[in-house]
């Protein structure tokens, strides 16, 4: 890794997974991505094969875990309102 680079940086998903894409495509390749749905998992695994951290608010599956949690937790501490 470049010592220039922090090892906690992170990388919006989508910035690499466009750079990447785009260089299929000018090698004369037509990569196709969440062809099946949502794209999210399948850019991550792209990200983490190329050895980069997928940063969270690009990735909507932590998200929406979160957001399960905080009303699993809500739902404990409150109860039904």
């Amino acid at each position: 890794m470049d010592d220039q680079i922090p090892a906690d940086e992170a990388y919006n998903p989508w910035t690499i997974v466009n750079a990447v894409f785009h260089r299929l495509v000018d090698a004369g390749l037509h990569p196709v991505l969440g062809s099946a749905g949502d794209p999210g998992a399948a850019a991550a695994a792209l990200l983490v094969t190329l050895g980069i951290r997928p940063a969270v608010p690009g990735d909507s599956r932590s998200l929406r875990e979160a957001a399960e949690e905080l009303a699993r937790l809500r739902e404990t501490v409150f109860g039904d309102r």
